[in-house]
């Protein structure tokens, strides 16, 4: 939501939720090499004693690591964004191609829920608001998602009792 003057409403809360990927594209390039040389060397005797086709199959083996990487790469493009003001919840949920789908709801009507299990912690974050629910930080493991909760709870429960405004001295 804009003010008057044209400037965004300041966030009580704001979190952009990433998939946890803990391989960087330089360990990749250095798991990547390293697959290739140890494929190379294990081959390399197969190869002497005739066995030529075995070099091949070990060969889709690199590959099929290399695809899954990519394409595990690829997926970790996708986030959720969620920014809470005194009056919106803006939450935002971006695939991996780049689709975006945003929903503008109302803090008064939102209920946030969370699922916990009593050895693992929380597994099911979600959000309510007038008969529909979204399912909130998926891609966080449990200490992550009791951690964002707790923040959730406290902002949702600040923009429920609304923004605070410092009397002013009628001289100024």
């Amino acid at each position: 939501m804009q003010r008057p003057d044209g400037a965004e409403e300041p966030a009580i809360f704001e979190s952009r939720l990433h998939p946890h990927r803990s391989l960087d594209a330089g360990g990749f390039r250095l798991l990547m090499a390293g697959t290739f040389v140890a494929t190379a060397l294990l081959s390399l005797p197969f190869y002497l004693m005739g066995a030529w086709p075995i070099v091949g199959f070990l060969g889709l083996d690199v590959l099929g690591l290399y695809i899954a990487f990519r394409v595990n790469f690829r997926d970790a493009r996708a986030y959720e964004h969620l920014r809470l003001t005194y009056f919106e919840l803006r939450f935002a949920r971006v695939n991996a191609a780049g689709l975006r789908r945003e929903w503008r709801l109302t803090p008064a009507w939102v209920r946030f829920e969370r699922v916990d299990d009593e050895e693992y912690g929380p597994q099911r974050l979600s959000i309510h608001s007038r008969g529909r629910q979204w399912e909130v930080a998926r891609c966080l493991g449990p200490d992550q998602k009791a951690e964002f909760a707790t923040r959730f709870t406290a902002a949702l429960a600040e923009a429920r009792r609304g923004p605070r405004f410092e009397p002013t001295d009628p001289r100024d």
